[in-house]
């Protein structure tokens, strides 16, 4: 009997599926390859009362994942939307957030940034100095201290698919304990000597805060290739840029030194936040 679910989560070559009733099988895939992910709806045949197999795998209507030169590494699939997680302490990178987004936007997906830790007020000011940018491209941002308010979040998640990401350290298992009660999901405390965070989450899970929707917790980020887009992707996954390009003078401008490119004079003008335009540079020098 086939039978269809949602991965929940992955434990190397098993996957937790959770049915339409909520009953979950541990299952492993069909063959010797899977590239199943946290979030695939997938078809299932039951081999015992607690195990299947997976038959197929429903196509995707989203896929988030991370490359570099030589691999990749995929996230989770079917979200529709990325909360990026960061927090007053430890420091958060500028550099990780836009490329969160960046992945994000190429998928169409929506976008909500959430800054955690936002007890510790003598932080919070310059942490919030550092979100303005992406506030004034309209990226939604709120602030909330997930040990006390992480409830604050739940009206955001509403009829979502959304997937909780960032460094590690900023919180991200702490807001599912604060929204999932009963989940249990590890936490531990920020190195104090190096100023970072301790991984806890090691692999991607799948969560209900509600019955409306799902929240996918994943593994701390400490870099995010993104190899698998082109020049134009990339350029298309920055807002700012989106409505100036093909006004440029030459129809294959790269936005770099080209005369008369729209992109360039948007910096010039103040249009464009200079740092948002260096890390578009940096990831297309990165790709080749």
């Amino acid at each position: 009997m086939k039978l269809t679910g949602t991965v929940v989560a992955a434990h190397g070559r098993q996957y937790r599926i959770e049915l339409a009733a909520g009953e979950t099988l541990l299952c492993v895939p069909r063959g010797k390859k899977s590239e199943l992910v946290c979030g695939d709806r997938v078809i299932v045949e039951r081999t015992s009362a607690s195990q299947g197999v997976v038959a197929s795998i429903e196509p995707r209507q989203t896929l988030l994942y991370r490359s570099d030169h030589c691999k990749q590494k995929l996230i989770a699939a079917n979200v529709t939307q990325v909360v990026v997680v960061v927090a007053t302490e430890p420091a958060f990178s500028d550099e990780l957030i836009t490329r969160c987004i960046v992945a994000a936007e190429s998928q169409k997906i929506g976008i909500l940034i959430v800054l955690n830790k936002c007890d510790l007020r003598e932080r919070l000011a310059p942490a919030s100095a550092a979100l303005a940018p992406y506030e004034k491209l309209g990226y939604r941002v709120i602030t909330l201290c997930a040990l006390s308010d992480g409830a604050h979040l739940r009206p955001y998640l509403a009829d979502q698919i959304s997937l909780l990401i960032g460094q590690s350290g900023m919180g991200k298992s702490t807001l599912i304990n604060a929204l999932v009660p009963g989940a249990g999901a590890a936490t531990r405390e920020i190195s104090r000597t190096l100023h970072t965070g301790k991984h806890t989450t090691t692999y991607a899970r799948l969560y209900h805060p509600d019955e409306r929707s799902a929240l996918i917790d994943s593994p701390g980020l400490t870099e995010f290739g993104l190899h698998h887009l082109s020049a134009e992707e990339i350029a298309g996954a920055f807002r700012e840029l989106r409505p100036l390009l093909g006004h440029c003078r030459f129809r294959d401008c790269r936005h770099d030194r080209e005369p008369d490119c729209r992109v360039l004079a948007a910096v010039r003008h103040g249009d464009i936040d200079p740092r948002r335009y260096a890390a578009f540079r940096s990831l297309c020098a990165e790709i080749g």
